[in-house]
């Protein structure tokens, strides 16, 4: 699949680290360094925009890796990116730890994925067909 991209990035594009990944490394765009307290909120630029076609969207995730090593999350997990955005691409971090974390320019600060959808045409019915599992959630099955 082929997706136009505008980059006013310093940093070279988003790219797929081996032939199974399904992931692309967003890397920050930063004119000076970002400074985060335990519990703060970022938006991080990255100088990206991009044209997806309709059908697809842009999905940001967490790297496992800062999430581990330092508590850096994704706020809104997964961040989605339609297909009609035309605005920069940029990550909402924050910072679980108890300790500062520092966003250096070109820092890998999250992952994207290009997943299709579908969009749904909702049929109002009365009732839904029966299953086994019924209305049971929350963990009904068990704690294992």
């Amino acid at each position: 699949m082929k997706v136009k991209i505008v980059s006013q990035s310093k940093h070279d594009l988003p790219a797929y680290e081996t032939i199974a990944s399904a992931g692309m490394d967003l890397r920050a765009n930063l004119d000076e360094e970002i400074i985060m307290k335990p519990m703060d909120r970022v938006l991080v630029p990255t100088g990206l925009f991009m044209e997806l076609p309709v059908g697809y969207e842009a999905q940001v995730r967490p790297r496992s890796g800062l999430a581990i090593k330092k508590g850096i999350g994704v706020l809104n997990s997964p961040g989605t990116i339609d297909a009609d955005y035309r605005g920069e691409i940029k990550v909402i971090l924050i910072n679980l730890s108890t300790e500062d974390f520092v966003i250096q320019d070109g820092e890998r600060v999250a992952q994207m994925i290009i997943a299709k959808h579908e969009q749904a045409e909702w049929i109002e019915v009365e009732v839904l067909e029966e299953t086994e599992r019924g209305a049971g959630g929350f963990g009904h099955t068990g704690s294992n």
